[in-house]
């Protein structure tokens, strides 16, 4: 049986994606943020990562990096699945996170892209907001905690399709947003739990899908769109060449009955005289 599969690459001679180096780039600008790296090797590194063609190439740009395994080399797999399909498994990563909290004071924090949530991630608004996004990001466990603080300010807390949502939560004075809770996830997928509490502020939960998925989504539209215009436009020639093959046979059938007409005329005269 084995003899019938093709030869398959290691995993870290695969070539590496742009979207691939695009993670290694966003962990990299994280660890600028967060002073783990200086700027000239921060700058090293980024050059490294876009000059990467492999997987193997960009493991060690960020081996010694909060966060590492979310740019591990795929599992390749014989078996052929939808473009939408989530591997929940390969996004459940271990580790302790790319970071564990966020304060925003008279300010905007936000987390979004390839970052790794840890089992616990806190974060403050205070008369600011807090944007964290989950839809392409990676987990430390299978269940990981945010614990949201908003005073007269706001946290929003955007997970995909498939991500099971808990709220616990409290209000005074301010809401959470339980409209999310209680939905069932996908097998395997995360569960996020959101705890906290909200005064004079708001803690949200909205579900969207991935911008990847919605470009594709939107591309299959718009092919969809093309290929109803192009078979409108080949209804609509056809019908014109039926009308000029039948305006054709009509004026053939004309010019027969005419040329019929003209030859009975010339037999009577000949006839009279």
């Amino acid at each position: 049986m084995t003899d019938d599969l093709p030869d398959l690459p290691a995993a870290a001679d695969l070539r590496a994606s742009d979207a691939d180096r695009e993670r290694v780039s966003e962990q990299l600008r994280d660890a600028l943020a967060e002073g783990r790296l200086d700027m000239e090797e921060f700058e090293e590194r980024l050059d490294a990562t876009y000059k990467a063609r492999t997987y193997g190439e960009l493991a060690p740009i960020t081996r010694d990096l909060p966060g590492a395994g979310a740019v591990a080399p795929p599992t390749v797999s014989l078996v052929k699945r939808s473009s939408g399909d989530v591997d929940w498994p390969e996004r459940i990563v271990g580790g302790e996170g790319s970071s564990t909290w966020g304060v925003a004071v008279m300010s905007g924090v936000e987390r979004k892209g390839s970052w790794t949530v840890p089992k616990r991630f806190d974060c403050l608004a205070f008369w600011g907001g807090v944007e964290l996004d989950l839809r392409d990001a990676y987990f430390a466990e299978r269940e990981v905690v945010i614990n949201c603080v908003a005073v007269m300010g706001g946290v929003d807390i955007i997970v995909p399709p498939g991500v099971e949502v808990v709220v616990r939560g409290v209000g005074i004075m301010g809401g959470f947003d339980f409209t999310e809770d209680g939905v069932p996830g996908d097998p395997g997928a995360p569960r996020v739990v959101v705890t906290g509490f909200a005064f004079w502020g708001g803690v949200g939960v909205t579900r969207k899908l991935p911008k990847a998925e919605r470009q594709r989504l939107k591309e299959e539209r718009r092919k969809e769109r093309l290929e109803r215009r192009e078979a409108r436009r080949e209804l609509h020639a056809s019908h014109r060449d039926h009308a000029h093959e039948m305006r054709e046979a009509h004026r053939d059938a004309m010019e027969q009955v005419r040329e019929a007409m003209r030859s009975e005329r010339e037999r009577r005269r000949k006839r009279e005289h």
